[in-house]
């Protein structure tokens, strides 16, 4: 009995591709690299100038109160002589029965003098 051997078809088999070869869709690299670094700079320019505006808004903000400033001492000023008008006459009925005792005037009795300033590594 022969010897039969399973072989290629006459001609061969047909050529198949064996290599991996992805297909180049889409932009490149260096077009990804620029779009990204243009999108950067654009939110980079817009960050600016939000920075400006809200510099700006809080000029505004500032210069508007400063110019309430006056006004609002204005109230503290008459808060305080009211406050001040009441805490001299609770504090004259208080001491209505010590002698020589004049409301609103100092306690101390002697010069004012600054407080001592620390010596050494201190200063």
């Amino acid at each position: 009995m022969p010897v039969v051997q399973d072989g290629p078809p006459p001609g061969g088999f047909p050529s198949f591709r064996y290599a991996r070869r992805v297909p180049s869709t889409g932009p490149s690299g260096i077009t990804l690299f620029a779009a990204g670094a243009a999108v950067m700079a654009f939110g980079f320019y817009k960050v600016g100038q939000s920075n400006r505006e809200r510099r700006a808004q809080k000029a505004a903000n500032l210069a508007a109160r400063a110019a309430l400033v006056p006004f609002l001492q204005a109230e503290e000023d008459r808060r305080w002589v009211n406050a001040n008008q009441t805490f001299l006459a609770r504090q004259e009925g208080i001491m209505k029965n010590v002698p020589e005792y004049t409301a609103g005037e100092s306690v101390y009795k002697t010069r004012w003098m600054p407080p001592a300033k620390r010596v050494g590594i201190w200063e």
